[in-house]
């Protein structure tokens, strides 16, 4: 079984909700084709009444990279995702790592609650020039598609200088540099709304990195007026 929601709740005010791609029929299709049987694809109305007042806090959330740039994004995501587990009552759920906030924060709502199930977090799916994909590609021009693998080639950057460092702790400044130096050399990229150095567990930033633990390389950008977000792990 599968769900298909665009969250309201986990939309800004100024995020791009009324005009975020969707594609059920297309999807169905897929998901058709790959064996699943079910669909869950309920409305907004079925899935916040009128009267909903009840959300799930994630505590904290708000404050790192992508809480700071997108406000009350993580208490929808926390909030729908505990309403879907109620629903479907799944033995496994399936987040891609291109989330990864998002997926630390599944987590730790399932431990949290204690609820009974299992989530499993997938690779990043990516096109042959690495970006990674995304239902914001659709937005994207022939030339800012063609500039957008710029964001995995600064994410490669970090892992080169991780892995090549010879000393048991990199300052985190030195893969940030070397991340944002790689997105300037794009001139279709415009603003670069964060790049973040974050422990793997917590996804709270860190100064340093220690090789023995490693971290996560976040970002995200606007290449030309279109916000995407990836992410590397290192390890």
């Amino acid at each position: 079984m599968a769900s298909i929601f665009v969250n309201p709740t986990q939309f800004g005010p100024n995020d791009d909700f009324n005009r975020y791609p969707r594609q059920l029929e297309r999807d169905t299709e897929l998901l058709q084709n790959l064996g699943v049987h079910h669909v869950l694809a309920p409305n907004a109305e079925s899935m916040y009444g009128q009267d909903h007042l009840a959300y799930v806090n994630a505590k904290g959330f708000d404050k790192i990279a992508e809480g700071r740039a997108r406000p009350g994004h993580f208490q929808g995501v926390a909030t729908v995702v505990t309403k879907l587990f109620n629903i479907v009552r799944p033995t496994n759920a399936y987040f891609g790592q291109k989330d990864a906030a998002q997926c630390v924060l599944i987590r730790r709502i399932v431990e949290d609650l204690d609820m009974d199930v299992n989530v499993v977090v997938h690779d990043t799916v990516r096109d042959d020039d690495g970006l990674a994909l995304s239902s914001r590609n659709a937005y994207l021009t022939n030339d800012e598609r063609k500039a957008a693998p710029v964001l995995y080639r600064s994410l490669c950057a970090a892992k080169k200088m991780f892995k090549s460092f010879d000393a048991d702790v990199i300052p985190a400044t030195d893969l940030r540099r070397v991340v944002e130096n790689e997105l300037k050399s794009e001139p279709l990229v415009g603003e670069i709304q964060y790049v973040s150095i974050d422990n793997r567990a917590t996804m709270q930033p860190i100064q340093k990195v220690l090789r023995q633990n490693g971290a996560i390389v976040s970002i995200a950008c606007k290449v030309g007026s279109v916000r995407l977000i990836d992410n590397i792990v290192l390890e």
